[in-house]
């Protein structure tokens, strides 16, 4: 019931938006109509006038309505929980086609090549670079008090600490794994689900390269990926209804 109240009021915001001129109640209800739902120009009109006291569109004479800043907001904050949930839906059935095992290959991999990485970043990056790690330690930390994906700033953090170790070999083997495209987003939905964060990690892996401490950058990259597989078995845990750890040998 609540969602199908949410995606009215977005289709309702939505077709406000759309239009150039301020737009009416037989406006509306015919765009809620062609989108499959049937109510009466009376009731559209109600919730237009609720809508005005809740300050998301403003009266223009007797020409209709148009958005306020607010309604423009609020639009927006439905727009992405649309793409949420839409992506989300999406990376579920990835998830469902990678599989547990083939998650927790991965992440191996990535552990053993991800912290000799990170012991060769904290060896030889340079200021310019711990500059821009920092950057990006911020924007992450920013998006996350948004409530925005994190993906790209996890890819862009593991990236950098690539290009600061100056081992090509290392670098390509990372960019094999890198293919499986869904990977950063499938472990952002992953940690969701399991209520679990890798921005404090982050900031660890950041301060252990920024000071240029090469063992304690490689620890601290081991325990973010141990981190990440124990997330990916706890969400399976969840997903199965069992506790299915004491058969897992990884």
């Amino acid at each position: 019931m609540q969602h199908d109240k949410m995606r009215m009021l977005f289709l309702i915001l939505k077709s406000i938006d759309n239009s150039e001129v301020p737009v009416g109640s037989g406006y509306v209800r015919n765009i809620l109509q062609m989108q499959g739902i049937n109510i009466s120009e009376a009731t559209v009109g109600r919730i237009l006038r609720q809508l005005d006291i809740k300050g998301y569109t403003e009266k223009i004479g007797f020409k209709g309505r148009k958005l306020t800043p607010a309604g423009k907001k609020k639009l927006r904050e439905l727009e992405r929980e649309n793409t949420i949930n839409h992506y989300g839906k999406e990376l579920l059935n990835v998830i469902k086609v990678t599989g547990k095992q083939e998650l927790l290959d991965l992440l191996i991999a990535r552990k053993a090549i991800e912290s000799q990485l990170a012991k060769l970043a904290a060896m030889y990056i340079t200021d310019e670079e711990i500059s821009e790690m920092q950057n990006i330690v911020k924007r992450q930390q920013m998006h996350v008090k948004e409530g925005i994906s994190i993906a790209d700033d996890d890819v862009e953090f593991h990236k950098i600490i690539s290009k600061a170790a100056r081992n090509r070999v290392l670098d390509a083997a990372m960019d094999l794994i890198r293919q499986h495209g869904q990977l950063s987003p499938m472990l952002e939905f992953i940690r969701k689900e399991v209520k679990s964060t890798v921005l404090l990690d982050h900031k660890k892996i950041f301060e252990a390269i920024a000071s240029r401490n090469p063992e304690l950058a490689e620890k601290a990259m081991i325990d973010h990926i141990e981190k990440l597989e124990r997330d990916v078995k706890r969400y399976w845990e969840i997903v199965n209804g069992v506790d299915d750890s004491s058969s897992d040998n990884d």
